[in-house]
């Protein structure tokens, strides 16, 4: 009897019926990779135990993750941000521009912890940052490379966000940063 209960448990876990932060067919936020659809939530093994795997695909690389439920919050995963959000980070595109380090290698660095972080807010500064970097003096590659990840970040969640088709989002973005030229 307390066996089937356990079992019970577990495969009503496994189904994202127990307290799961995020639940099946839910978008998420994978920091550095973009937004991602919950397929399925399953109990998996690993090294002698059995825990919960939220599995997550990946439209913009088109790859599936397993991310262990109970190291979501460390790994940055969450929920896709809401429209006022959203606005807030477009708002925060077209303001003015603190200038910052001439020391590409500093400022790469600063660039890749803002995006490492996750946050919309984050994602919109380096953005902002480097476009404007862009128009004083060509950025080297790795920060160009950094900027495009950072632009396809933002572009691909605000326009989940917004419920808005992405190349609109990127045209928005991009007359929110020329705005400010």
């Amino acid at each position: 009897m307390v066996i089937f209960c356990i079992l019970t448990v577990m495969e009503s876990a496994v189904q994202g019926n127990t307290s799961t932060q995020y639940k099946v067919n839910q978008e998420v936020v994978y920091p550095l990779q973009g937004v991602g659809k919950i397929t399925a939530i399953e109990e998996k093994d690993f090294k002698g135990k059995k825990l919960l795997y939220y599995i997550v695909y990946l439209e913009v690389s088109d790859m599936t993750v397993m991310i262990p439920v109970d190291k979501a919050d460390e790994l940055g995963i969450r929920a896709i941000v809401s429209k006022a959000e959203s606005n807030k980070a477009l708002k925060l595109i077209s303001e003015d521009h603190e200038p910052i380090t001439a020391d590409w290698k500093m400022r790469y660095q600063m660039n890749l912890d803002l995006l490492k972080s996750g946050s919309v807010m984050d994602i919109a500064t380096v953005v902002r940052t480097l476009y404007h970097r862009s128009k004083i003096k060509e950025l080297p590659i790795l920060e160009r490379k950094l900027f495009d990840s950072a632009l396809k970040l933002l572009v691909d969640e605000i326009s989940y966000s917004l419920g808005k088709e992405k190349e609109e989002v990127e045209n928005l973005i991009f007359s929110k940063l020329e705005s400010q030229e």
